[in-house]
């Protein structure tokens, strides 16, 4: 166990020393960012497809994944402690009308612990659910930048859940979910006189502290459709809930120098709490998912789900104008394949192979246009430690496209890199003898 603790803490700590900002999406400029968590790296392999659950891998998306069937191999007896852990690296091509440019992120995904308990299993852990990076420039009619905008930050969250077997291959479970995070954004205004630049120019600072709980249900049903084919169905609902949005402003003169370095000179504080802004409310919309698929167990699995964001109930103070809110849709079809998961004269015999492919509208409408996103998606799970644990380090790829170059917006065709470790011990052995 000591080991898998230490695999665990070197993976998060390789994880951040090379992390930058979790996106660098310009679509990120909107709400409170781009949607950061698609699920595990199994799940993200499978094209988001999470439906399916089983005794060795973390399911974060369906608590209902935290209770289950004990393992055959091991008397029947218990199920294995699961550790998991993933991050990620992306690298963009941002096209549009007017041109293009490169830029690329890394970030830690999530950690997280499931532990059994008889029927029951509780599972904790955090991940980040959104993310904010970017920077822009807009052009007056002298092709002279005339705004210069810039963010960061997102929002986390910590979560803990409990899951139940209520019969033979049905779970129900519900996780009770802590968001905290901030958003934080500037905005220079760039002033000129007979088309040079004036001395002093001026900034924006916007700063918004979030925090709010919400709560999440699942269900998960498996059963035999004969002696080889297994159905299995899921459903997740989060109903909708508040964030808290502290807010803060502040203006300044600035000057900047020739390699664009800002030097504040004269700054006040925005009296919020005269507009009533200091402190607002935004809604963090339900979401539902179900799917369904078959396969025959340890060997192959296909399957669909689908997902319903009520977007369209997002709500902010500080939204911009051109900008609309949609409810948003997504369908993940995948799977995997192993070619024999008990072999112990092929190593490459247990490796699980994974593809999928998901298609999405985000629910963002800018300039009346619907911000779209699609991927395609391959991985492997790789076997590690010892056999009779079935410890696994999985690598996934996915390519894919976001945005749209009509209506002077920018299009987005990236690459993404994941590595999670997922990691079984076993904590309770029945004893066998006094």
């Amino acid at each position: 166990m000591i080991k898998k603790l230490v695999l665990v803490f070197i993976a998060v700590t390789a994880i951040n020393s090379y992390a930058q900002q979790g996106t660098t999406s310009p679509y990120s400029f909107y709400g409170i960012g781009s949607l950061k968590f698609k699920g595990t790296v199994e799940n993200r392999s499978m094209g988001g497809l999470s439906i399916y659950t089983d005794s060795i891998h973390v399911n974060l998306r369906n608590p209902a994944s935290y209770a289950g069937e004990n393992l055959e191999m091991w008397g029947g007896e218990s199920r294995p402690v699961k550790f998991a852990v993933g991050g990620s690296y992306s690298s963009t091509n941002l096209e549009s009308d007017k041109g293009s440019d490169k830029a690329s992120s890394s970030t830690f995904d999530y950690l997280a612990l499931n532990i059994p308990v008889g029927k029951f299993g509780f599972g904790f852990g955090l991940l980040p659910y959104t993310a904010v990076g970017y920077k822009l420039e807009s052009l007056n009619a002298s092709e002279d930048p005339a705004y210069k905008f810039e963010g960061e930050g997102g929002l986390n969250k910590a979560f803990l859940g409990f899951g139940y077997l209520l019969a033979k291959g049905l779970s129900v479970g519900v996780d009770i979910q802590y968001n905290f995070g901030n958003v934080q954004n500037s905005i220079i205004a760039y002033q000129y006189s007979d088309g040079l630049p004036t001395q002093y120019q001026s900034l924006e600072k916007n700063r918004s502290d979030l925090s709010g709980l919400n709560l999440n249900f699942g269900v998960s049903y498996k059963t035999m459709l004969n002696q080889k084919l297994e159905l299995v169905s899921s459903l997740a609902y989060r109903p909708e809930s508040n964030l808290t949005s502290k807010n803060e402003r502040s203006l300044s003169t600035v000057t900047i120098n020739s390699s664009g370095q800002v030097f504040e000179r004269n700054t006040i504080e925005a009296d919020l709490a005269a507009s009533n802004l200091d402190e607002t409310d935004l809604i963090l919309p339900s979401r539902l998912s179900f799917g369904a698929g078959i396969g025959e167990p340890r060997k192959w699995f296909v399957g669909a789900e689908t997902t319903f964001l009520k977007s369209g109930d997002f709500s902010s103070e500080l939204s911009s104008n051109n900008t609309a809110y949609e409810d948003a849709y997504s369908l993940s079809i995948g799977g995997f394949y192993i070619p024999q998961y008990s072999s112990f004269s092929s190593y490459w015999k247990r490796v699980v192979y994974r593809a999928g492919f998901r298609t999405e509208e985000t629910g963002l409408n800018i300039n009346n246009e619907s911000i779209k996103e699609f991927g395609i998606s391959f991985g492997i799970g790789i076997p590690v430690g010892d056999a009779r644990l079935l410890s696994n380090a999985n690598l996934g790829f996915e390519i894919g496209q976001r945005g749209t170059k009509n209506s002077n917006l920018i299009q987005e065709n990236f690459i993404n890199f994941q590595l999670s470790l997922s990691l079984n011990d076993r904590w309770f052995n029945k004893r066998k003898y006094d």
